[in-house]
């Protein structure tokens, strides 16, 4: 009898030491969720501090561009409204013609791997200390640039029709 005992008890405590293994892997695993959801938490913060920076930025530019145009504007007839005035949609570039670092036009647009445009000497500025995308924050497959032959053919001729 007493040998069956032991054996009894054997496995009864054999099987609560994997239990206790589970609740501590299962805490491992909450501590380790909660660091991922802070380090989260903390990427999404930056990047809409940086996406927030970037949009004062361009509606900086935004208003310069304006009261450059209102300026040009008021010289020619100061009573009558100017063309721009009355038309200012073919003075305004399209969005995908400015550089979402910069806020300008773009003269030399490459690709990055995020697959955004940008003004090659600002998009380099930033990979020379990061590695991160400036729109999203998140980490960029690779730092190589690509020229963007169309969008630069088409801001050109956006600029010629001006």
């Amino acid at each position: 009898k007493g040998g069956g005992g032991s054996s009894a008890a054997g496995p009864s405590q054999e099987a609560e030491a994997p239990a206790e293994d589970v609740v501590a892997e299962e805490a491992e695993d909450e501590d380790e969720d909660e660091a991922a959801a802070a380090a989260e938490e903390a990427g999404l913060a930056a990047a809409l501090e940086e996406s927030a920076r970037l949009q004062d930025e361009k509606r900086a530019a935004e208003e310069r561009r304006a009261a450059e145009e209102q300026a040009r504007g008021a010289r020619p007839n100061a009573g009558e409204p100017s063309e721009s005035a009355a038309s200012p949609a073919p003075e305004e570039p399209p969005d995908d013609f400015i550089c979402p670092i910069t806020t300008e036009i773009m003269s030399d647009p490459v690709v990055a791997a995020d697959g955004q445009s940008y003004e090659r000497s600002a998009i380099e500025r930033w990979l020379s200390t990061k590695s991160t995308s400036p729109l999203t924050s998140a980490e960029l497959e690779s730092k190589g640039l690509f020229p963007n032959h169309s969008l630069r053919r088409m801001i050109r001729l956006w600029q010629e029709q001006r």
